[in-house]
């Protein structure tokens, strides 16, 4: 019996020094046959294959667009008309008129055209006379003097254009920190499934170990029955929870497959020859690193980004209301057959051979004009209170989530005192064990409390990883600061 004793007193030291979660601990140092997955290399891998990812990045392409077609709206315009008229072998009219025109971003529209007027019933203030062969070419420019001086309907496009540009790049990163968050959150649960399968699987050598002595030295009658019971059923329920661990550490690979694609968009399957690889202790942000990130977040977030771009477009939309309170006063200037006139001389005469139009308009009570005016200014107010409310809670959101890094933090410094307690606890029952005044039951409970402690300190290592990603997210940091 006494033989006995000293076994198993050297079996659950052993056992002990094996689980004891220490920098030096084998735990995580990964088998020959396992690969290493790290979760920058994941990051990557989702960055450069995920559907949403490349989805993200057509929101660039998306954007460009309605800059170009911003633009369009400064493509020079070629028009054309014929009009013609024959009635009893008779040319009543024929009027043909062609002109280019030149849209500019300043309120200045050049063009130069042609008109070629003849017949016998034309209109008088089309008469063109035959010594240029009915021929009249004609370059001017129109000048708005009132709306459309300082802004237009074109002009306000091609800003809105570029201010999309910002707001997709905003969403951009919205989307893919959203998708990497939700990637964290599951490789981090395939960290803790992944290690906790192997502390159990060391748990059930261990037991199995137990009970093979236990039986022989009941063979040698130097063990009672219900040892040998009790060491099979400790056993038994380590294999159980082996299982189960084996099971979990799988199921969380195929979720981590999820995010998890090929350069030509091919899902790929994560087996179980590939495993998280081990991170250094918890990393703790200071005081002054939460108010450097959060005064980073009050100026990068996406969120707040979105909200300012907004209010710069309402600002556009503001200046072009404003604009069309203002009257539609157009000046119109051309210069006749200059320098393209019969006598070829090749002087300008702007006082000679002119034509010269005003036009004006604007409506009696601008009822329709002031409504826009009013709304804009109610939708800038509107979004300016949602971006102080969104500052504050993005603002609160990181506070928080800092508390409780803070917390799992310290409950993880406690876990690893208790892991030495319980340690202690357990040799102890040994020695006890070995003087005769302790017996399998009391080891096996003391073995228990050491391994629940041990599987929650490695959840809340994975908690904790989760939150500090968490953390990232909610102060809107690209890729969540790992790239």
């Amino acid at each position: 019996m006494r033989q006995y004793l000293v076994l198993l007193f050297v079996l659950f030291h052993s056992w002990a020094v094996a689980q004891r979660p220490s920098m030096e601990d084998n735990l995580f140092v990964l088998p020959d046959t396992v690969k290493p997955f790290t979760i920058e290399n994941f990051y990557s891998l989702i960055l450069q294959n995920h559907p949403i990812a490349k989805q993200s990045a057509l929101l660039t392409d998306v954007a460009q667009q309605e800059i170009r077609m911003a633009r369009g709206n400064f493509d020079p315009k070629l028009e054309a008309q014929l009009l013609t008229k024959n009635y009893n072998d008779q040319e009543y009219y024929s009027v043909l008129n062609g002109s280019l025109k030149f849209p500019t971003f300043f309120p200045i529209d050049p063009v130069i055209g042609m008109e070629r007027n003849r017949g016998n019933y034309l209109n008088p203030e089309r008469y063109i006379d035959n010594e240029f062969n009915y021929q009249q070419f004609y370059a001017g420019i129109s000048i708005p003097l009132g709306r459309g001086l300082i802004t237009d309907d074109r002009r306000a496009a091609l800003r809105q254009a570029d201010l999309f540009k910002e707001l997709t790049e905003a969403e951009q990163v919205k989307l893919i920190n959203k998708l990497l968050l939700e990637a964290a959150k599951e490789y981090w649960q395939w960290y803790n499934a992944y290690y906790n399968y192997r502390l159990l699987n060391q748990s059930v050598v261990i037991a199995e170990e137990i009970f093979r002595r236990v039986r022989i030295n009941h063979q040698y009658g130097e063990a009672s029955q219900i040892d040998t019971i009790q060491a099979k059923i400790t056993w038994q329920q380590r294999i159980i929870e082996q299982q189960e661990a084996a099971l979990d550490f799988q199921n969380t690979g195929v979720r981590l497959s999820t995010f998890l694609w090929d350069s030509l968009s091919n899902p790929l399957s994560l087996d179980m020859h590939w495993a998280p690889t081990r991170q250094p202790d918890p990393w703790m942000m200071t005081q002054g690193g939460l108010e450097e990130l959060t005064n980073r977040a009050k100026i990068n977030h996406p969120e707040l980004l979105k909200l300012n771009i907004k209010l710069q477009q309402l600002e556009v939309e503001r200046k072009l209301a404003s604009e069309y309170l203002k009257p539609k006063l157009n000046l119109n200037y051309y210069l006749l057959n200059q320098p393209f006139n019969p006598d070829w001389n090749t002087s300008l005469q702007l006082n000679e051979d002119y034509k010269l139009g005003v036009d004006f308009s604007i409506p009696v009570f601008l009822r329709k004009e002031r409504s826009k005016l009013a709304q804009t200014k109610l939708k800038v107010m509107n979004t300016q209170y949602d971006r102080s409310l969104t500052e504050r809670e993005i603002i609160n959101d990181l506070n928080s989530t800092y508390n409780q890094l803070i917390n799992i933090l310290s409950i993880v410094n406690q876990q690893r005192e208790m892991i030495t307690n319980y340690e202690q606890l357990l040799n102890a029952e040994m020695l006890n064990l070995q003087q005769g005044e302790s017996d399998l039951f009391k080891i096996n409970v003391q073995q228990e409390k050491l391994i629940q402690s041990q599987t929650k300190w490695l959840k809340l290592l994975s908690d904790f990883e989760k939150q500090k990603a968490y953390l990232y997210w909610a102060a809107g940091t690209r890729h969540l600061g790992r790239t």
